[in-house]
């Protein structure tokens, strides 16, 4: 039976996903708040543009035209508000309908809350997007590199639901179904919390983040004490797309901290184009969702009393763009905690 597909909070990165489920013949519908947004996804259908260039007629509505017994909803809101996000949608899942989370952080534990864990998957997205305006999403990553991991709380690699989802995905790109899903989910909140953080602090791409030797030194320190916490939480932390990034990057001497600031560079390259979506909130006069990336990883160091003076320093930095007390650019490069 064909699968009912919902994607909730549209935005770049659904846009896209929307756009490849839509043209692979799927029933998907794109939903989000922004009306302009919705009505030119009805009337002309989504464009990509980027590193591919294609439109493709989809369906759209807005929250308040939902209609029930989605089979899958793919969840891609900023983690602001889960709890009341997530109930919600509820109502309108089949009895048997699942929600995925695509969203950035650790957002599992606050979904599987309202639907539970047997009706929770996650999924780690690695490429990125920018909107470009109603109906319009741009592709900043490289063709090859649209991959996703996906996998649930308890381990489990092997049911209907997670079999289902993977062959929806797989109309975009590779899908890998990983046993230590947390840790994979740990691999992308590192580079989140070091190369989004810093792109949103400085407003520079993910490559101008590694190309600014001060900006690319506060990356350094903000990824080292993520995966100092991660390991403090006994999490393996997963390899990207085949790359070991705690064995390049958890130095523990001069020499590798040297070795593994020359490699931020080539780590990034396929993704030197990609603007933080929490820049590209900031820039919008939005709220960003730094405590859900920056702010977890600040937040379980408590835990384990391990110190994140760095993220600590992105969670302040962009709290204060948000009030207005604070501007984006390299100024804030001198916030942070000497690089020693």
């Amino acid at each position: 039976m064909k699968k009912k597909i919902a994607i909730y909070g549209a935005g770049s990165l659904g846009t896209i996903l929307g756009a490849y489920l839509a043209k692979a013949g799927l029933d998907v519908v794109l939903i989000n708040h922004n009306k302009a947004h919705v009505d030119e996804l009805r009337k002309n259908g989504a464009r990509i543009i980027g590193t591919v260039n294609f439109s493709v007629p989809v369906q759209a509505c807005t929250p308040q035209e939902m209609s029930e017994g989605y089979d899958v909803v793919f969840l891609m809101t900023k983690q602001l508000d889960n709890a009341r996000v997530v109930a919600t949608i509820k109502p309108f899942l089949s009895p048997e309908g699942i929600i995925c989370t695509m969203q950035n952080g650790l957002p599992e534990l606050s979904v599987s809350e309202v639907v539970g864990e047997d009706r929770t998957l996650g999924c780690a997205v690695g490429w990125g997007a920018t909107l470009h305006g109603p109906g319009v999403s741009e592709l900043t990553s490289e063709p090859d590199r649209l991959v996703f991991s996906l996998g649930c709380m308890d381990g489990r690699t092997d049911d209907s639901a997670i079999r289902d989802v993977k062959a929806i995905l797989e109309n975009m790109g590779p899908v890998e179904v990983d046993a230590n899903f947390m840790g994979a989910r740990w691999s992308k909140l590192l580079v989140n919390a070091a190369f989004s953080g810093m792109s949103a602090v400085t407003g520079l791409t993910f490559g101008g983040v590694a190309d600014d030797k001060k900006a690319r030194a506060c990356a350094q320190n903000l990824m080292k004490e993520t995966i100092d916490v991660a390991h403090a939480q006994g999490v393996k932390i997963e390899p990207i797309q085949g790359t070991d990034v705690v064995k390049i990057f958890n130095y523990r001497g001069w020499f590798k901290k040297k070795i593994s600031f020359l490699l931020f560079p080539l780590a990034i390259k396929k993704h030197r184009s990609l603007k933080a979506s929490m820049l590209q909130d900031l820039e919008k006069g939005k709220k960003c969702e730094v405590d859900a990336i920056n702010g977890v990883v600040c937040a379980y160091g408590r835990k384990a009393s391990v110190p994140t003076p760095y993220n600590d320093t992105v969670v302040s930095l962009l709290h204060a763009i948000e009030d207005g007390s604070a501007k984006i650019g390299l100024q804030n490069l001198s916030k942070f905690p000497s690089h020693n």
